[in-house]
């Protein structure tokens, strides 16, 4: 998709912003909601509502991808660990929401820096635990990657075994 069918497309989702943070604020006090999905939603809220984030909300149309991303990250999460039918009964915008927050989580990486995206995906902690619709959708690379150490290569001696590392100290008989 080209960056301006991209950017479209993400005005046209950012149109659901305000219904989003709604359907946040629903799914933040009904009791039918893990107390973990909750306390998720509480944070997405509080980072939709407050200005100053990794990009600031002042800023036109950049300032509100991030919001509307970790927004549906949480949605999708929720849909990947219980039942999409309570987040449809709290949504109140036009079109599917599941269909939308997919969109979003889609999209709006390709818009903001890779950097974020990535800080954003691990808050929310995306696993393999449900039907994958959160990894799928987000299309998640994990932020940091353990390597394991290497050994250091042992030289063989001149009897064929696996000798000491050769010292950097003269031999007396060559000196």
């Amino acid at each position: 998709m080209a960056k301006a069918q991209l950017k479209s497309r993400m005005k046209n989702l950012l149109m659901f912003l305000p219904n989003m943070i709604m359907l946040t604020a629903r799914l933040m006090v009904d009791s039918r909601v893990p107390r973990t999905e909750r306390a998720l939603f509480a944070g997405a809220l509080i980072y939709a509502l407050i200005p100053f984030d990794f990009i600031p909300d002042m800023i036109p149309f950049v300032g509100q991808i991030d919001d509307l991303f970790l927004i549906s990250l949480t949605v999708l999460r929720l849909i990947d660990r219980t039942d999409d039918r309570v987040v449809r009964e709290h949504w109140r915008g036009g079109g599917d929401i599941v269909a939308l927050a997919e969109s979003a989580a889609t999209v709006a990486p390709l818009l903001i820096p890779r950097r974020i995206s990535r800080v954003l995906i691990s808050k929310v902690k995306p696993t393999a635990e449900g039907t994958g619709i959160l990894v799928n959708a987000s299309k998640f690379e994990p932020l940091l990657v353990e390597v394991p150490e290497r050994q250091p290569i042992q030289k063989p001696d001149r009897k064929g075994g696996l000798g000491e590392k050769p010292s950097k100290q003269r031999d007396s008989k060559s000196a």
